[in-house]
């Protein structure tokens, strides 16, 4: 199977898709934040029967509360209310007790009122840019040590494309997930899981820069790629199988983990072995040119 060097073309496709992303949001169209990050407050009732999602929204009445049914006998409810006013806490908890109670006299409440305020949400979106950033300056020095500066300059900005990817598709698949705490754990757990297959394969390269001799460096990686793609096809498929499958048969807030995973783990195999080592072999042939002149 031959390897082709299609790093341009693929990182036109990547500029695509975050240009679809931005297009979206400047039309208002943007990520779909949870009450973690927007801020609201969310409750949790057990209604004594089991229910349907159409049957508590009917109840509720109301298109600012967002109804997700939990349990094994589906007779839990969880009412998410962004945007809520600190001060309209308890009226809001009255008004959603009130409705439910009316159908359902049962109705019990679970657990504590959980409210979010915005500046907690701005902190959280503050502290999870500063993870991804210190992770990322971590990741190039321990890499630029291990291997090589170049080595190291390339795997980052492969992360930091799987990242930007993954913040594009949560604009793209807005009405399918939002993003809230677990988003945050699912990019960390990507930028782990892409790093360790850009790792592999540069420790590849090394091995065959050093057996080729003066073989050009795009051909390197060539060689490097292809002999990495097994692994890469096992370790890929068994990883999305298992998270595929909590992605169908999971409740709601698994889904909110479980998709930007699946886009996390495409992004980083098409990142590791279609523009990482390629960004390598690039840098390398200018320093290489560099010394000549």
């Amino acid at each position: 199977m031959k390897i082709k060097n299609n790093m341009k073309t693929c990182l036109i496709i990547s500029a695509g898709v975050v240009l679809l992303a931005v297009c979206l949001s400047i039309v208002g169209l943007g990520i779909n934040l949870g009450i973690d990050f927007a801020g609201g407050m969310s409750m949790q009732y057990d209604l004594g029967t089991s229910v349907t999602q159409a049957e508590v929204e009917a109840a509720l009445v109301s298109d600012d509360y967002n109804v997700t049914i939990q349990g094994a006998d589906r007779s839990e409810v969880l009412v998410r209310i962004k945007a809520v006013d600190e001060d309209g806490v308890q009226g809001v908890q009255e008004d959603v007790a009130a409705r439910l109670l009316a159908v359902w006299p049962g109705a019990a409440a679970v657990g504590d009122v959980n409210y979010v305020g915005p500046v907690a949400g701005a902190t959280l979106i503050r502290n999870a840019v500063m993870s991804v950033l210190i992770a990322a300056a971590l990741m190039l020095v321990y890499i630029a040590f291990r291997f090589d500066f170049n080595s190291g300059l390339a795997a980052v900005l492969g992360l930091m494309h799987d990242v930007v990817i993954m913040l594009a598709f949560m604009v793209i698949l807005r009405n399918f997930v939002e993003m809230n705490s677990s988003f945050i754990a699912a990019m960390l757990t990507i930028v782990g899981y892409s790093i360790n297959n850009t790792i592999v394969i540069f420790d590849r390269i090394r091995e065959n820069a050093r057996r080729m001799g003066g073989a050009a460096r795009e051909e390197v990686v060539n060689v490097s790629v292809k002999e990495c793609l097994g692994r890469t096809i096992n370790t890929t498929l068994t990883t999305l199988i298992t998270i595929t499958a909590l992605y169908i048969l999971g409740v709601d807030s698994i889904k909110e983990f479980a998709l930007p995973i699946i886009v996390g783990i495409l992004s980083g195999v098409y990142s590791a072995n279609m523009i990482n080592g390629y960004i390598w072999a690039a840098l390398e042939t200018r320093k290489l040119q560099a010394k000549k002149a």
